[in-house]
């Protein structure tokens, strides 16, 4: 199935890009999962804008209940918590900017509770719109490596010029270190953080994309020395067929 371009007509005027990230990302979610070794599980995690919605109830006061006890004597069953400590106003509140998240989360279950070991990005156009966007999808990047956490992003936006590949690079802290061809607008990219001895390193696979050709594989890492495909070629033409899109 070759790349269409979905940020500009015929492609935009027939299928919402957001809707289309949000299948991609199911497709490879769904794949990992057939991949997997077990101890792994796949989360997905699709959130675009500036708005991040919570649970109000989670942060609601409840007057505390009355329990008749099963004698009926007005006993209360179990001890009533402590009133919790409320903080002044904040001194400030001050605009925030948060990454768009299209996302796949690789959790392992091994050796005890659930950890984040790997994660796959789409990027949308509000990643690369702005610099202060492009910074919170690099800081999110950079941070994940630097908890060990391997990552895969791939880039398909036609209409931003931003190399978000470059931009992870000069947090981590060598820009050139794996550079991609002037022309490359669109790309994908793996990151395995690795420790050698006293070094820590990332390792680095980076592919061009292009309008019209097939998508390649990338790797992603689950430890230094395991890593499962991510097949972007399968998993892109599965969105389609999902979608009704032609190639």
């Amino acid at each position: 199935m070759p790349l269409l371009d979905h940020f500009h007509p015929p492609s935009s005027e027939q299928r919402h890009w957001e809707s289309f990230h949000a299948v991609w990302i199911g497709s490879i979610a769904d794949d990992l999962t057939r991949t997997l070794p077990v101890g792994y599980f796949v989360e997905e995690q699709v959130h675009a804008g500036s708005s991040i919605e919570i649970n109000v109830g989670t942060f609601e006061a409840h007057p505390a209940r009355h329990d008749p006890g099963a004698n009926g004597s007005g006993a209360v069953g179990v001890a009533t918590p402590s009133v919790t400590w409320v903080p002044t106003a904040p001194a400030a509140t001050v605009p925030a900017v948060f990454a768009d998240d299209f996302e796949v989360r690789v959790i392992s279950t091994r050796g005890g509770g659930p950890t984040l070991v790997a994660a796959v990005e789409l990027v949308s156009p509000g990643n690369k719109d702005r610099d202060d966007t492009r910074r919170a999808f690099a800081t999110k990047c950079a941070s994940y490596l630097s908890q060990s956490v391997a990552v895969v992003i791939v880039d398909v936006v036609t209409t931003r010029l931003a190399n978000l590949h470059r931009d992870i690079l000069s947090l981590v802290g060598s820009p050139d270190a794996a550079p991609l061809p002037p022309e490359a607008r669109l790309y994908a990219a793996a990151y395995r953080p690795i420790r050698r001895g006293a070094r820590a390193e990332v390792d680095c696979w980076s592919a061009p994309l292009a309008i019209g050709a097939p998508l390649p594989t990338q790797p992603l890492w689950l430890t230094a020395v395991t890593a499962v495909r991510v097949d972007l070629e399968s998993t892109y033409a599965d969105a389609c067929r999902r979608r009704r899109i032609a190639g």
